[in-house]
């Protein structure tokens, strides 16, 4: 799979791509990243990339020209493969649209800077929006990489364990069980007898159980649209009985006034 991405700071990437994974990914010829200056398609002596917004207000906008030469110099004109914005005011990003992603064989990533892009961009040149939450950051370039991380590990072979991505948090659509590794005992905290049981029924049976709990407990919201078994539910339903059981109030023991 192959990403270009184009920003104003394109050496702000190159340190997370030569480390774990995606570095794996890339020396396996299973991920190419490419990186592009957009500043290299101007073509004024300042190398200007963004102007003050036509009407006034404060900050500066993306231009127009340079984006649009960058993008079309690379991938053709029109462009043959997707080209994504990361934006605030794109759709927001979740392991459903990594996995959507991870369809294509090539992606084009646009990072914003200042108070965003040129209208036109947005009307004329993206096919996609991207968020990755409801906050603001300087530029584009965090996005960029956490969609790239996201999307390789859905790359078969580029994780060392091939069940890895399915295990993760909101792969199967709840956040993922606890994890424990040696020592068995630390300052007197144990990990789980089933987990050392061997007896791999048992282990996934607890796994899932606690996945649904630790869901049910943190992000109840992702309930809504998880592939629940009959057994979830009923586990759901117990959870909840016991909840609100826990929550009313003692009776009072104390006698009446009457007796």
């Amino acid at each position: 799979m192959r990403f270009d991405v184009f920003s104003l700071f394109p050496s702000v990437l190159q340190a997370y791509l030569e480390i774990s994974i995606l570095q794996r990914a890339i020396e396996r010829e299973l991920l190419e990243v490419h990186l592009h200056d957009i500043r290299a398609w101007t073509t004024d002596r300042h190398h200007i990339t963004d102007e003050p917004p036509y009407g006034g207000g404060g900050g500066m906008v993306m231009k127009v020209e340079p984006v649009f030469a960058a993008v079309e110099d690379v991938l053709g004109a029109p462009p043959q493969s997707p080209v994504i914005l990361l934006t605030p005011q794109g759709r927001t990003f979740t392991q459903k649209v990594a996995y959507e992603l991870a369809e294509y064989p090539r992606l084009a990533l646009v990072c914003g800077r200042y108070e965003g892009f040129d209208e036109r961009i947005r009307q004329h040149l993206a096919t996609d929006e991207i968020s990755i939450g409801d906050y603001v950051l300087t530029g584009g370039e965090l996005p960029a990489l956490i969609l790239i991380d996201a999307v390789t590990r859905l790359i078969p072979g580029a994780l060392g364990d091939p069940t890895g991505a399915s295990d993760d948090s909101f792969a199967s659509g709840l956040l993922e069980y606890p994890q424990y590794t040696r020592p068995a005992e630390f300052r007197g905290w144990t990990v789980p007898e089933v987990l050392l049981s061997g007896n791999h029924a048992e282990i996934a049976r607890w796994r899932r159980e606690q996945a649904l709990r630790r869901t049910w407990e943190r992000r109840p919201d992702l309930l809504n649209t998880a592939d629940l078994t009959d057994r979830d539910r009923k586990l759901l339903d117990r959870w909840e009985a016991e909840r609100a059981a826990a929550s009313r109030p003692e009776p009072d023991p104390s006698p009446s006034a009457s007796e």
